[in-house]
């Protein structure tokens, strides 16, 4: 999609540090981290949110988690643990309408799950 930094970023016209990278999906450490460790994971294609997956797409999903196990094993935060999150749309905090994956570790995350 024209103007998508995430389609940017995947297609080299935007650098940045590249964590992870197959067929499918793209890993990058985040700019503006909120953790020690903060990767965020995209797919190659454009998919704007969660709920563009469709039925025959949701393969991309899969991809998205498994690279999450890759990555926090890369970035040294899985035997301690770490967070995987997904913002859906504007009130759910999604902010580059891209669907993207954030991996977030290195310290004791609050629980604001309750």
């Amino acid at each position: 999609m024209e103007g998508c930094i995430f389609c940017k970023i995947v297609k080299g016209e935007i650098p940045s540090k590249k964590v992870y990278e197959n067929d499918e999906v793209l890993a990058f450490d985040d700019i503006h981290p909120s953790a020690p460790v903060h990767v965020v994971i995209v797919p190659k294609r454009h998919i704007p949110t969660l709920l563009d997956v469709k039925r025959g797409q949701d393969a991309i999903l899969g991809e998205l988690l498994l690279a999450a196990n890759e990555i926090a094993e890369i970035k040294g935060v899985a035997e301690k643990g770490f967070r995987v999150a997904i913002n859906c749309n504007k009130e759910g905090g999604q902010v580059i309408f891209h669907l993207h994956v954030h991996v977030l570790g290195g310290r004791q995350l609050a629980d604001e799950l309750g």
